[in-house]
């Protein structure tokens, strides 16, 4: 057996090797067999062993799974949002993608899933061990299997809003997608994310109350310094001093209302109203909200007109 080869490609996959890559690093069929015989190594996957005894560690696990795909597969779809950070917990099953060119492993095989792609070779991560997808193909392949498109908004909020990616990079490789599931939308939406509309909650915001309603846009999280140091604003309507904040649960344990109740009061020092609203403002009630934010505005010298939108029954008025 060839120790440095070996040695080198236990190394460089997490101390896991398949069966078929023997040959290559000096080691025969026979010696795995014993080692896994005499409990010094451990079967992972059909023809995937770890080179040690114990319990795996989590790249050990997934290195396994890949030399279980084959060739040329790489972690996709939610394992590869779990690499780049934008899951915080390990994905139930591993997902992994394999090259369209070649059927993937016959069985089925528990805890993995296995897609088809004709486009391995574009959307592999240039340097990431072990291979997956990069971060923006990874949030496109999240969007194309999201059940609605409030769940696809949010991948592309994750990704950006912890900095793993930027808007511009996410449209580029849509670009290079024939097809992609709700494109228009996306192109869009992508617009937003890059004005900085990084959740759910102002997406809703924008897209049901501000601009079917007519009201002026604002600053979407806005930098604002005050005495305890820097803060942001959901949505600032800086000219009029007017700010509208967004809650995503009904209910805040009591340390977090004060901690709201404390911002609005430092923003009133500044001459800054503060109007706040949650996930029910944002929907069946969407157009009290609208009515809300324009009569404020107006009364700090807003002169546009606000006007109703396509809802049967809007509240909204163009007076």
């Amino acid at each position: 057996m060839s120790a440095e080869p070996f040695s080198q490609c236990l190394e460089a996959q997490a101390s896991a090797i398949a069966r078929r890559q023997g040959p290559d690093v000096g080691v025969d069929l026979e010696t795995m067999r014993t080692r896994v015989r005499s409990g010094r190594w451990q079967r992972l996957q059909r023809g995937v062993y770890a080179a040690f005894s114990g319990d795996p560690a989590r790249e050990t696990v997934l290195w396994a799974a890949l030399l279980r795909a084959g060739p040329d597969a790489v972690l996709s779809h939610q394992t590869a949002a779990e690499r780049h950070g934008l899951i915080d917990e390990p994905s139930s099953v591993i997902t992994i993608s394999v090259p369209a060119s070649r059927r993937p492993v016959r069985a089925k095989v528990p805890g993995l899933v296995i897609h088809r792609s004709n486009a391995i070779e574009r959307t592999r991560h240039p340097a990431m061990l072990p291979p997956c997808t990069r971060v923006e193909d990874t949030v496109l392949d999240l969007i194309q299997i999201a059940p609605t498109f409030d769940d696809a908004y949010e991948w592309i909020c994750r990704a950006i809003g912890r900095r793993r990616t930027t808007a511009d990079r996410i449209r580029q490789a849509m670009e290079a997608r024939k097809k992609m599931r709700w494109r228009r939308e996306l192109t869009l939406a992508l617009a937003d994310a890059r004005d900085g509309v990084l959740s759910l909650l102002e997406y809703r915001y924008v897209h049901r109350v501000e601009r079917p309603h007519g009201l002026p846009a604002a600053r979407r999280q806005a930098r604002i310094r005050q005495r305890t140091g820097n803060k942001y604003l959901d949505n600032l309507y800086q000219e009029y001093g007017v700010c509208s904040e967004l809650d995503g649960t009904a209910a805040h344990p009591a340390d977090e209302q004060w901690r709201d109740k404390h911002r609005d009061n430092a923003n009133a020092v500044l001459g800054i109203v503060t109007l706040r609203f949650g996930l029910a403002d944002l929907g069946d009630r969407r157009c009290e909200t609208a009515a809300a934010v324009a009569a404020v505005l107006r009364l700090r010298g807003w002169t546009g007109t606000a006007h109703p939108c396509s809802r049967p029954g809007c509240c909204v008025t163009t007076s």
